[in-house]
C-alpha cells in the first residue's frame, strides 16, 4: 500500500518548489540521495513513529521498495497495469505490500541528512536544502511538527550497522 495522505500545506508547497525548480523534478540536482539498494545494512524505509525508551530513541519502520527512472517505470507498469499512463508519475515510485512495524535502535550520534523539512513553523520558510546536517534531536523535533510538513509522509535511507541505525537520509519527493 502506497502511503498518499497529503496534508493540503504539504500539497501546496510541494507544487510551489516543483515549479521553483523543475531539474529537481528530473533528478538532476545536486547531491541528490541515490537509490540504495535493499540490504541489512540499507534499507529505505517510512517512519511511523519515533519512540523514546528510558533514554534511547527507537525507529518504528516499514520497509518499502524505492525505484527511481526505468526501474519505476517498470515498476509502475508492474504493479498498475490498467492505468493508462506511459510510466511513474514524477520519475519515482513507491512499492509497499504489507504495512510493516519493525523497531530499530538508533544511535545516539546517528548521522542525519534532510532534504526538506520545517525549520520555523512557516510555510514560506520551508525550502529544500540537500543532504542538510541536522542533529538527531533536531530530527526528532521536526518529525513531531506536523502542522507544516508531516515528516512521516517521506521515505528514508537507513544505513546500519550492527543493529543499530547510524544514518538516517530522507528521499526527497517532488
Amino acid at each position: 500500500m502506497i502511503k498518499t495522505t497529503w496534508k493540503l500545506t504539504l500539497f501546496t508547497l510541494l507544487i510551489a518548489l516543483m515549479t521553483a525548480s523543475v531539474a529537481t523534478a528530473q533528478g538532476e540536482e545536486p547531491g541528490k540521495t541515490a537509490a540504495v539498494q535493499t540490504t541489512a545494512e540499507h534499507q529505505t524505509v517510512f517512519i511511523n513513529q519515533l519512540i523514546q525508551d528510558n533514554g534511547e530513541l527507537y525507529i518504528d519502520k516499514d520497509p518499502i521498495q524505492w525505484y527511481e527512472g526505468a526501474a519505476a517505470d517498470k515498476a509502475f507498469k508492474e504493479n498498475e497495469p490498467d492505468n493508462e499512463l506511459d510510466g511513474a508519475p514524477d520519475g519515482y515510485y513507491i512499492v509497499n505490500t504489507a504495512q510493516d512495524h519493525d523497531k530499530i535502535k538508533v544511535a545516539p550520534d546517528a548521522k542525519v541528512l534532510m532534504q526538506i523539512f520545517d525549520h520555523t513553523g512557516k510555510v514560506e520558510d520551508v525550502d529544500v536544502k540537500w543532504n542538510e546536517v541536522i542533529s538527531l534531536a533536531q530530527f526528532e523535533a521536526a518529525y513531531h511538527k506536523t502542522a507544516v510538513l508531516d515528516l512521516s509522509q517521506f521515505p528514508y535511507h537507513l544505513t546500519i550497522e550492527n543493529g543499530v541505525v547510524t544514518e538516517i537520509v530522507q528521499q526527497y519527493i517532488p
